[in-house]
C-alpha cells in the first residue's frame, strides 16, 4: 500500500491530493494514508500536507528503491523484482541465500557493505549511500563453462551506462572498470551448478559513485577513485544504474537465448585498457609476462609471452596486472 501511495504521489507531483481521495481510490481508511504517508517522510521523502488540500511530493531521498529506480528502467525482467537494504555483509551473500526461489533479473541492493568482497577475496570498501553496491540473480540454460562471459555483459553494460552519463571509462579484462587509470567498479560473478546444470549465477557490482577521498582505506588512494572525484560533481546514482540494468538486460537476451555475446566483445575491445600494452599474468604464485593481443570470439584475452608463445586466458582464478603495478 505504501507503494501504491507513493506512485499516486508522484503522478501528481505538481498539485496537492488530498487523503479523502487516496482512502477511495485504496479502499483503505483515512488514518491508513496518513499512517504510510509519514512511514514515507520517515524515509526521506519530503510531502508537504496542507488542510482542506492534502499531500504534494517535494522531494525524494537518494535511495535505489524500485519506486526511484522505476522510472528509469525499460528493460523487461532485469531490476523488476528488487530487495532494497540499508545495510548487509555483502549483496552477494543475501544473493545467493534467496537464489532459488526468486525470479531471474531479481537485484539485491545495498546501500552499504560491511563485508564486500571483490575478486580472490579481496574487501571492497562500500560506504553507505555513496555507491551502487548490488547483485544480480540469474538463471541461463547454459553450460557452466560459459558462465565466465557473463562478467564481459556486466562490464560492457556498466561502460555503456556511464557513456550515457557522459562518462569516458576503460574495460580491464575481465572486470574491472579503469578511468583516470584508477578503479571505479568490480564486477564477481559467482554460480551454483551441478554436474552441467546451472542454479543460478550471481554478478555483484560495486560501483564507487559519489565516495570522497576520505572514503577509501589509505591503500588505495592511488589505484581506487570515484565518479564524483573525477567529475567534480554528485552523480545521479539512481540514473547510473537504471541505465547499467537497462544494458545489461540488451546484451544478456542475445546469450542466453542464442550464447551470443558479440556485442559484448565489440565493446570490450573497442574500450580495452589491456590490448597493446605489456602486462603480467599471476595466477597464485606463478607469474608470466606477455603483451595483449586481443579478445577472441569466446571473451578470451590473447596474450603473446616473452618467449613468443600465444596463449589464450581464460578469466578463472587469474589476475591481470600492468608490468610495474595495477594498471
Amino acid at each position: 500500500m505504501k507503494g501504491k501511495i507513493l506512485k499516486i504521489l508522484k503522478e501528481n507531483s505538481k498539485a496537492y491530493i488530498s487523503g479523502e481521495a487516496i482512502s477511495e481510490k485504496f479502499n483503505v481508511s483515512r488514518s491508513a494514508v496518513w499512517k504510510h504517508i509519514n512511514t514515507l517522510k520517515e524515509e526521506g521523502y519530503e510531502i508537504e500536507s496542507q488542510p482542506r488540500k492534502g499531500y504534494r511530493l517535494i522531494s525524494s531521498p537518494d535511495i535505489l528503491t524500485y519506486p526511484e529506480i522505476e522510472g528509469y528502467l525499460k528493460t523487461q525482467f532485469i531490476g523488476r523484482n528488487i530487495h532494497y537494504f540499508q545495510s548487509l555483509s555483502s549483496t552477494n551473500i543475501k544473493a545467493k541465500e534467496i537464489a532459488l526461489n526468486e525470479p531471474e533479473g531479481t537485484v539485491i541492493i545495498a546501500e552499504e557493505q560491511t563485508k564486500g568482497k571483490g575478486r580472490l577475496g579481496r574487501d571492497w570498501a562500500s560506504p553507505k549511500g555513496k555507491g551502487i553496491w548490488m547483485s544480480i540473480i540469474l538463471k541461463p540454460n547454459l553450460e557452466p563453462t560459459e558462465v565466465a562471459k557473463l562478467t564481459l555483459i556486466g562490464a560492457a553494460a556498466i561502460h555503456q551506462g556511464l557513456k550515457d552519463i557522459s562518462v569516458d571509462s576503460y574495460i580491464k579484462w575481465p572486470n574491472d572498470i579503469i578511468i583516470a587509470n584508477k578503479k571505479v567498479c568490480g564486477i564477481l560473478t559467482e554460480m551454483s551448478c551441478e554436474l552441467n546444470i546451472i542454479n543460478y549465477c550471481i554478478m555483484g557490482i560495486g560501483i564507487n559513485v559519489n565516495l570522497e577521498v576520505e572514503d577509501f582505506p589509505k591503500e588505495l588512494e592511488n589505484k581506487a577513485t570515484s565518479l564524483k572525484i573525477l567529475t567534480g560533481k554528485k552523480i545521479n546514482r539512481k540514473l547510473l544504474l537504471g541505465n547499467i540494468l537497462n544494458h545489461f538486460e540488451k546484451l544478456y537476451i542475445p546469450f542466453r537465448e542464442e550464447g551470443d555475446i558479440s556485442k559484448s566483445i565489440e565493446i570490450s575491445r573497442a574500450n580495452s585498457l589491456l590490448i597493446g600494452k605489456d602486462i603480467r599474468i599471476i595466477r597464485g604464485n606463478n607469474e608470466k609476462k606477455g603483451k595483449a593481443l586481443d579478445i577472441d570470439n569466446r571473451g578470451q584475452l590473447i596474450v603473446e609471452l616473452e618467449n613468443g608463445n600465444i596463449e589464450e586466458i581464460f578469466s578463472g582464478e587469474v589476475s591481470i596486472r600492468g608490468i610495474n603495478g595495477y594498471i
